[in-house]
Order: structure tokens, then sequence, then C-alpha cells
């Protein structure tokens, strides 16, 4: 039985139980209480999620300062260019037109020299053509009367922007000029449209060329002498990690496949450094496309072949894929026998060492830029390895003879006379490992395609020999 009471003025409620002991009900919280409860909740869900940025934005700037330093030369130039809109003598020069050179700044400046010089070439032979053709079918359509002269500008607008947007679906011109074309059909549009109804079309278009002429030239300078970042350093810097990465993920998946349990852990730490190779290529071929735009820097001549490295890139890929499919068989329900695996477990390690081997004196020779010696020997090896897992794979139906699959193994076990014939092993049993030692066969035969490619590359950039004394250190 329930009793209900008035106490204080709060209602208290109370249940006999059949012990004779009583129990108070604890009322539920006030509409009140509860939205100061979700108020606070969200607060402080509020505050951890800023606390949270804030932390990762501290990494940032930790881990990578150019970052940091580019968000301050950004501010710089804009802060620079902004003068022409708060000095009187600018502003009186250029007046409201002083606001393209900010906008300029704006969309032209980019993390790296090139992308900035690749924006701002394109911005201004945009602007110059644009403006040179808006006032010449101006002219053109003034001569035609003041009846014909709308359709003549409206006609333009329509030829010159069509053939720009379709010049733009052309993929060599869209890699290299596709952002000129769009502020062409921006400019030659503004200039004609307006021109109809400015008077003074020349001097408008005069101060517009100008003042984009002042953003552009703010910004190659801030990029080029303020801590520049260059994007052929970037993509030098950015083949050289894949390499080492495609090494240790060659090395961590073979060792994984033939080691035990107890020795696993420390070789898969850098198992899936070949995922970074296969999500690299749209990396890779921006910045080849913005480095040819920058000028010689460093050790990097002006007509550095910056296209050889994204061949060099295609090849890891293509043994990317390889390493890839060789970790799936890491994960496979279908699993050889141990007595199987051993039988090719020395060649297999050997030849993954080998490789890797390659792939990390590839590297050396990248960063040192000199031609290695040690490359043609390296390849030897890994050849001669090849060849040994070769003859081990041809060797293997008589080998089969020897070995007993698990199952079989415990079936003879429980009889007392021993087998007739050797027992032999299923062929479910058989494929994966026959299918790691091909795999491992083909990942060297794309290796061999890499040395050729960064053979290429060595002959292209001419690399001093590694005989030769004096040669400078790596670019850093």
């Amino acid at each position: 039985m329930a009793k209900g009471n008035e106490f204080s003025g709060r209602l208290e409620w109370r249940i006999n139980v059949p012990n004779g002991t009583s129990k108070t009900l604890v009322p539920e919280s006030g509409i009140i209480q509860k939205s100061c409860r979700r108020l606070q909740d969200v607060v402080v869900g509020i505050t951890l999620g800023i606390w949270s940025f804030l932390h990762k934005a501290w990494e940032i700037g930790v881990n990578e300062p150019k970052k940091f330093f580019h968000c301050l030369k950004v501010g710089m130039a804009l802060s620079l260019v902004s003068l022409f809109y708060y000095m009187r003598p600018l502003y009186d020069g250029y007046g409201t037109n002083a606001m393209w050179a900010v906008m300029t700044v704006v969309v032209v400046f980019e993390y790296t020299v090139g992308a900035t010089l690749c924006k701002c070439v394109n911005r201004a032979i945009a602007t110059f053509l644009a403006g040179s053709l808006g006032i010449g079918v101006h002219w053109v359509a003034n001569q035609c009367g003041e009846k014909f002269e709308p359709i003549v500008l409206d006609f333009s607008v329509f030829l010159l922007a069509a053939a720009a947007t379709f010049f733009r679906f052309i993929p060599s011109v869209k890699a290299r000029f596709d952002y000129g074309l769009l502020i062409f059909i921006l400019t030659f549009s503004l200039v004609s449209v307006s021109g109809y109804r400015v008077d003074k079309l020349f001097e408008m278009a005069h101060q517009r060329l100008s003042t984009i002429a002042i953003g552009v030239s703010i910004c190659i300078i801030t990029s080029m002498l303020l801590c520049p970042v260059w994007a052929g350093q970037e993509l030098y810097s950015l083949i050289n990690r894949n390499l080492e990465k495609l090494a240790d993920s060659l090395d961590g998946c073979v060792a994984e496949y033939f080691t035990d349990d107890d020795t696993k852990e420390d070789s898969s730490k850098n198992l899936q450094g070949y995922k970074c190779v296969l999500n690299s290529k749209a990396t890779e071929e921006s910045m080849a496309n913005f480095a040819r735009w920058e000028p010689a820097h460093g050790r990097f001549n002006f007509r550095h072949p910056w296209k050889q490295y994204l061949k060099i890139g295609s090849s890891m890929r293509s043994c990317a894929y390889y390493i890839e499919t060789l970790n799936g068989c890491i994960s496979s329900e279908i699993q050889a026998p141990e007595s199987l695996k051993k039988h090719f477990n020395d060649v297999c390690m050997r030849l993954s060492s080998h490789s890797s081997n390659v792939l990390k004196e590839l590297g050396n020779t990248m960063k040192s830029m000199t031609k290695s010696s040690k490359t043609e020997s390296s390849v030897r090896e890994m050849n001669f390895t090849v060849q040994e897992l070769q003859s081990a794979l041809k060797s293997l139906p008589y080998q089969l003879a020897l070995f007993t699959s698990p199952a079989l193994e415990a079936s003879n076990n429980g009889k007392d006379e021993a087998p007739t014939e050797p027992s032999k092993v299923p062929l479910l049993e058989i494929l994966p490992v026959t299918t790691v030692a091909s795999l491992l066969i083909e990942i060297a035969a794309r290796i061999e395609g890499i040395v050729e490619e960064v053979d290429e590359l060595a002959n292209q950039a001419e690399f001093k020999p590694a005989s030769k004394k004096g040669s400078k250190e790596p670019a850093k």
C-alpha cells in the first residue's frame, strides 16, 4: 500500500513492504533541474570539442611548422596590400579598384612557391588578354552603332566564354591553365558587360590590371623570400619517403607470414606503409605540375625532369598493388601447413631482404643524387634469389611426398599399421604458400622497373657518380 503526505511543501511517497519496512520513493527531478543538467552537458561537450580542436591545431603547428609560417606569410601579404586602401595617396591613385589587389592575394597565394607562381602567371596573363580583347570588342561594337552594340557584345561573350570553357576540358590545358581560363572568362565578361555602361573603359581596365599586378608581385615576393616551400622539394621528399615505406612494408608482410606469433609484433609495425604509396598519385601529379613553374632552387635546375618522378611513382604503385595482395594472404582463412612454410621460409625471407635492400639503395641514390655502385650488385643478388625460389617451386611436386597434412597425420596416428604409400598434402593447403612465392617473384620484377626509372632520372638529371668526391649533401 502506498501512502502520500504533504511535508514541507513537498509530496513524499512511501511503500510498505511485507517484512514491515517501508521505502521512500525519491521524486523525479523537475523540468528546471533537467534543463540545467542538459545545459551543463552541452557546455561540457562544447568545451571538450574546443579543447580537442586546439590540441590538434597545436600538434599540426609543432609537427609541420611550414604550415604555421605559411599562415603568417598570407597575413603579411594581405596587410601589405591593404595599405592601398588605408593610405590616402595610394587610394587616390586607384580608388575602389584597389580592392582587386586584395582579392588577388586571397585567391592566388598558395602553400608552395610553384602553386603560387602558377596562379599568379595564369591570372596576370588571363587578365591582360581578356582586358585587351574586351576593349577591342567594345571598340568594334561602338562602330556598329547604338542599335547593334549590345548584340555584338553579347555574342562576343557567348563565343569566347564557350570556347574557353571547351579548352578547360582538354587534359593538357586543364592541368596547367585551368585557373587562367577561368579568370579569362570572368575578366572578359566583366569588361564587356560593364563597358556598355561605363564611359572610361580604358582607364578602368588599366586600373584593374595594375592592381592585379601589384597583388601578384606581393604574393611572389612574399612566397619566395620568406621561408619558401618548394613544390619540387616536396615531391622529391615524398618519393623518398614512399621508397622507404615500400621497403618496410615488404619486409613486414613477409615476416608476418613466415615468422611465428611471438615475433610478429615487431615485424608488423610498418606493415601498412604501402597504402601511402597507393594514395599518393594525385599529390604527386599536383606537385610535379607546380614544380615546373618554379625557378632553379637548391640542387634542382630550372629544367629538372619532374615528369620522371611521376614515372617512378607509377612504378612504385605497381609494386605496392602486389604488396597489398601479399598482405591479403596473411589474413587468409586457408593457411599452408607449417612444414610446407618452412620449405620456403629461408628463400622467401632472403628474397624479401634483397628486394627491400634494392629499394633502400634507390632511396639513398635519390637522397644523395649520386649514382650508387651498390644498386647493380643488390639487383643481381635479388635476381639470383628469384631463381632459387623458382627452383624451389619447380621441385615442389617431389617435395610434397615428404610432407604430411595435419588431417592425414592425425588419421594415421590412430592406426597401428604404417601407411603403405606417402601421404599427400591437399591442394588447398599448397595454394597459399605458392601464391606468396609467386607474388614475391612478381614484386621483384616490379622493383626492377623502379630501378630502370630511377636510372633514367639519374641520367636526365645528371647525377654524379658515387666515386666522385666533393658531392654535396642531399637537399633537406
